[in-house]
């Protein structure tokens, strides 16, 4: 068998110390492989933001191991984790965090502005990034100049204008309406599909986690059902190319 591409081993995160401690993880083991869909689900407090920010590098756990590639991450400096992360790793929010007074395409630059690519390598790449999210000719427009549903889309090409092993996507539909919610799931299945990005999605809408071919609910700070949906919702091929 292949080596999965995320690994959690006996993952604890202690918020705190002494009698205000807080366990909010307990012991978590996860295995992730590439190209899969995963949806994270379970009620406020459960632990499954713990779970995605340790798992996108925003966060380190307080013992056992995170391995990404075999590699132990857990052992990185914040340096290295962060290298990590610019590298292979690609976020997606429910407030979409995009700059208000600059453009789209401005907007996907930025990664790799960080990166030190050339402003000429940054365009190509934000173009083609913005047209692959169905954003093509949107480039010069601000986040107040589009919908909620486009902004999103920018927030997405943004995660994914470095090309990403991992898009880490908390909550994406949580400020949506049921028709543009059900666009962006869409995009995110295709590029699951289309360009075997794995991806990993915090959701409490079941509608959401429904498009996921897996489903890891947590409860109490532990993992308390991890199954495979076996039936997860296909985008029209109409639609899917419309989104693509």
């Amino acid at each position: 068998m292949t080596i999965p591409l995320i690994q959690l081993r006996g993952v604890t995160k202690v918020y705190g110390s002494g009698a205000v401690a807080l366990m909010a993880l307990k012991g978590v083991d996860i295995d992730i492989h590439a190209g899969e869909f995963v949806a994270i689900m379970g009620p406020s407090g459960s632990g499954k933001s713990t779970a995605m920010n340790i798992l996108g590098c925003l966060d380190t756990p307080s013992a056992g191991q995170y391995l990404f590639r075999g590699a132990r991450v857990d052992a990185l400096t914040r340096d290295q984790r962060a290298r990590l992360r610019r590298r292979y790793l690609g976020f997606v929010f429910q407030g979409f965090n995009l700059l208000a007074r600059t453009s789209a395409q401005e907007n996907v630059e930025l990664p790799l502005l960080y990166r030190g690519e050339s402003a000429r390598a940054r365009r190509a790449a934000a173009t083609r990034a913005l047209q692959s999210v169905g954003l093509g000719g949107w480039e010069h427009h601000t986040p107040g100049e589009l919908s909620g549903g486009q902004q999103q889309r920018v927030a997405i090409a943004r995660a994914i204008v470095t090309e990403p092993a991992v898009l880490l996507a908390d909550e994406p539909t949580g400020n949506l309406d049921t028709q543009r919610s059900q666009e962006i799931m869409e995009l995110l299945r295709a590029l699951n599909a289309d360009q075997g990005i794995t991806v990993l999605m915090v959701t409490h809408e079941p509608d959401m986690a429904a498009y996921a071919h897996r489903m890891v609910r947590f409860v109490d700070g532990r993992i308390e059902r991890d199954e495979p949906n076996p039936h997860p919702v296909q985008a029209p091929r109409q639609a899917a190319a419309e989104v693509a």
